[in-house]
């Protein structure tokens, strides 16, 4: 394999490894397989495109070429030209799917599941940083800088992910880079004597000697290259813990896919924001409301289910969604014989609260908001598609009071198969005192109705709990375990160890996220703010179906089944309510559309609420504005950093404060001619390598006089007895007219690298090394000598024999 091939399978792998940094971001890995075999054929165009050989920049054009091709075939093979070519609609496609995903990243929970957006997101990334490092490292024979798009893409990962594995990426991404770098090495080592390393005066003393050696064209970009890899490495492992993490919002969420059964839907763990928005100072409002119900004690709004739990955080699952039914389904569970109440609401959110679930009394039975929409059929949300938030939304709601008796909970039936095995199954990694604590806490009950109640009492009553917003949320495994010890945590520790407790039980079980009913206000609406989020459990009872708990101290109001411990005996002299009977009215067919009566009641079905309704922007902290700040900033300042040292360094040398003048202004001549691909060569004499100057960059005229007067007065300084009076007038303006000159003769390309990319900003590398490297001998000296007194103050010590 020559030199070159091995460099591009080193950068094959060393994006692969950088890219594993994104694995915790999304549910499903095989995404990575997929970019895996793009980027070896990405790779391989590049390796025949070098072989033939093309120009530099059209094997790069090829690389980019094929990769479109390639995308177009994955992504958009129904849009494009004979299934493979890309057009006008092609491009249209990539635009749409870019947009979804970029709405899809801000909506969607970490790990994300891995619809076509964001796969187009992470595979196009992979393979565009998999480009830029072959063209750097292979094309353009820079490992180097190689690093750099390596260490965005990690830091992208490693900014967004939270896991006890992100040793396991860093370890991944920097064995990668490491292995570039070490490929690199071996290449300029087989091509020993035809890379050029810098002269001697400038470089360290270890660099210096290699030179002697026969060794340092080659030693000399390697360690270069090292270097900047180890800055690189430890900048990946700053910036992680400088950025601030992004994460989800409240109840971020999203919904995708066209066509009445497409699409997924996914949820947040909101356990920290449900923290955030409890603790904020102040209660801004969210939402406002007009309801027909006589009280609005058990009008909870119900946002979404968490139903999937592994031991250490409840989020929901991905779930099939379609287009919003009119009317809904019939809730699960949920049978005749239970007693219920229909009510109207009419909702309007604040302008300045947006996501993307629908807050809903449960269960809804008909939903009117304007819009894009989908329904999720198990937790009965509705999500907006397609970007659609709450920001600013009026809707009308008809849904039902269930109000199911203690009696009829205690003599339920047993759950369906599927559902019991569905939502009582527990991980094992959950700490055995769970399961005890609930078994000790339940001893003595009939059923598991019983069972639940003595649950919710011991947490809201008989526990010995605190409810406290300032505790910590805590994660992982024994984060259950460790509420139940200190006894105190605020809805979302009840919640969750009420939930988990009951599927130790065998009772099915979840836990549902909104708001409390919110505060009547005196013109009769309600008012909804951040201090009333809440979560709360949601047990399955067959009959009355998904039945609300309230096991959170001081929040909330326990429904009134949950109140007598036991279920009463039917009064035999009091008739029995008949089936499905409700005590509001039933609604009947009319001519205005089918408008419940419960929504006419509260002004829904004819027109929109005007409420006013406060913003509920939370705001940014200035800790993590200033963070932001200042990581942006030094991304900004880091590209900068060459070019501001040369123009710092020019400003020195010619500013007559440096030393002699001739011999600064020739050592800026020297480095600008490096800067156009002219690299210094100290084994020259001054005329000589001022004739390679003019010959190299094709100078006449002024340019190439002003170059052969600089070369003069610096043979005068070293070799005349006594230097001409006048040795140092004009050299700053020679200089000058020599830097215009390159700057002519160059091409576009060479003079923005000359700018932006300076070569001659190695200096500083070299620097740097040679300092450490007198540090180094300097120690070493420090040690000897101290070594030596010791020695021989043992030797004086009596008692001790001679040598």
């Amino acid at each position: 394999m020559s030199g070159r091939s091995r460099l591009a399978v080193c950068g094959v792998l060393a994006t692969l490894g950088a890219a594993c940094a994104m694995l915790p971001l999304v549910e499903r890995t095989v995404w990575i397989l997929q970019a895996a075999l793009l980027l070896c054929v990405q790779t391989a165009v590049g390796v025949a495109a070098r072989r033939v050989p093309l120009a530099r920049w059209l094997t790069v054009a090829a690389q980019a070429l094929v990769v479109l091709l390639l995308l177009t075939l994955v992504f958009a093979r129904g849009r494009a030209v004979g299934g493979i070519l890309p057009g006008p609609d092609t491009f249209q496609e990539f635009g749409r799917l870019l947009q979804d995903g970029v709405d899809d990243v801000g909506r969607y929970a970490i790990p994300a599941p891995a619809t076509t957006s964001i796969r187009l997101l992470l595979i196009g990334g992979v393979l565009l940083v998999g480009l830029v490092v072959d063209a750097l490292a292979v094309t353009f024979r820079g490992a180097a800088p190689a690093g750099l798009p390596l260490l965005a893409l990690y830091s992208v990962g490693a900014g967004l992910s939270k896991g006890s594995a992100d040793w396991l990426w860093f370890l991944m991404a920097a064995a990668g880079y490491l292995l570039l770098l070490l490929a690199e090495g071996r290449d300029r080592l087989a091509r020993w004597g035809r890379v050029f390393g810098g002269g001697a005066a400038g470089a360290p003393p270890g660099v210096a000697a290699s030179l002697a050696a026969g060794g340092g064209p080659a030693l000399a970009p390697v360690r270069t290259g090292r270097r900047i890899g180890a800055l690189a490495l430890g900048l990946a492992l700053a910036l992680p813990v400088a950025l601030p993490s992004i994460g989800g919002g409240l109840l971020a969420a999203r919904g995708e896919g066209p066509g009445s059964d497409g699409g997924t839907i996914s949820a947040v763990n909101p356990l920290v924001s449900l923290q955030n928005s409890l603790n904020q100072p102040e209660n801004r409002e969210l939402l406002r409301y007009r309801t027909s119900a006589p009280s609005v004690q058990d009008l909870y709004l119900r946002i979404v289910a968490l139903d999937r739990f592994d031991g250490a955080s409840w989020r929901a699952s991905e779930r099939r969604i379609t287009d919003v039914p009119d009317p809904l389904p019939t809730p699960a569970g949920l049978t005749t014989g239970v007693r219920t109440a229909r009510v109207g609401v009419s909702v309007a959110a604040s302008d300045g609260y947006g996501q993307n679930y629908l807050p809903l009394p449960y269960p809804a039975e008909r939903v009117r908001v304007p819009g894009q929409w989908r329904y999720e059929p198990e937790g009965r949300a509705l999500v907006g598609d397609h970007g659609q938030t709450t920001r600013g939304v009026r809707y009308q709601v008809a849904g039902l009071l269930v109000e199911p008796t203690a009696a009829q909970l205690a003599a339920a039936p047993a759950p369906p198969e599927q559902l019991l095995r569905e939502y009582t199954r527990v991980p094992s990694v959950m700490p055995k005192v769970v399961a005890d604590t609930a078994r000790r806490v339940t001893a003595g009950a009939a059923d598991s109705y019983q069972q639940a109640v003595k649950l919710q009492d011991w947490f809201a009553a008989s526990g010995g709990f605190r409810y406290d917003t300032e505790v910590r949320s805590g994660s992982g495994p024994d984060a259950i375990a460790r509420f139940l010890e200190e006894k105190q945590g605020f809805c979302v520790h009840f919640s969750f160890a009420m939930a988990a407790m009951a599927r130790t039980l065998g009772i099915p079980a979840r836990v549902a996220v909104g708001f409390t009913p919110g505060t009547p206000q005196p013109d009769g609406t309600v008012s909804v703010g951040t201090k009333d989020a809440h979560a709360w459990p949601e047990l399955y009872f067959e009959g009355a179906g998904w039945t609300r708990f309230e096991p959170t101290p001081s929040r909330g109001t326990p429904p009134e089944y949950t109140v007598a411990q036991a279920p009463s005996a039917p009064d035999p002299g009091v008739p029995a309510p008949e089936p499905g009977r409700s005590r509001a009215p039933q609604p009947a067919p009319s001519a205005d559309g089918g408008c419940p009566p419960e929504l006419k009641k509260v002004d829904g079905c004819g027109g929109v609420v005007r409420l006013e309704v406060g913003n509920a922007s939370g705001g940014t902290s200035p800790l993590t504005l200033a963070v932001v700040i200042v990581a942006a900033l030094a991304a900004l300042l880091l590209p900068a950093l060459p070019h501001l040292w040369r123009r710092r360094a020019r400003a020195r040398r010619l500013d007559g404060r440096a030393g002699p003048r001739p011999l600064a202004a020739w050592r800026e001549l020297t480095d600008s001619a490096w800067d156009y691909g002219i690299p210094p060569d100290d084994s020259l004499t001054p005329r000589m390598a001022a004739a390679r100057i003019v010959r190299d960059a094709r100078l006449a005229g002024p340019h190439a006089e002003a170059v052969g007067r600089l070369a003069t007065a610096v043979e005068h300084m070293l070799y005349a007895p006594s230097p001409p009076a006048d040795g140092t007038t004009g050299a700053g303006a020679d200089v000058e007219a020599a830097r215009a000159g390159l700057r002519a003769s160059a091409g576009r390309r060479a003079r923005v690298r000359a700018v932006v990319a300076p070569r001659s900003a190695v200096r500083v590398v070299w620097a740097c090394a040679g300092f450490w490297a007198g540090v180094r001998s300097a120690a070493r000296a420090r040690l000897r000598r101290l070594v030596s007194r010791a020695r021989k103050t043992a030797r004086k010590a009596p008692g001790t024999s001679g040598p």
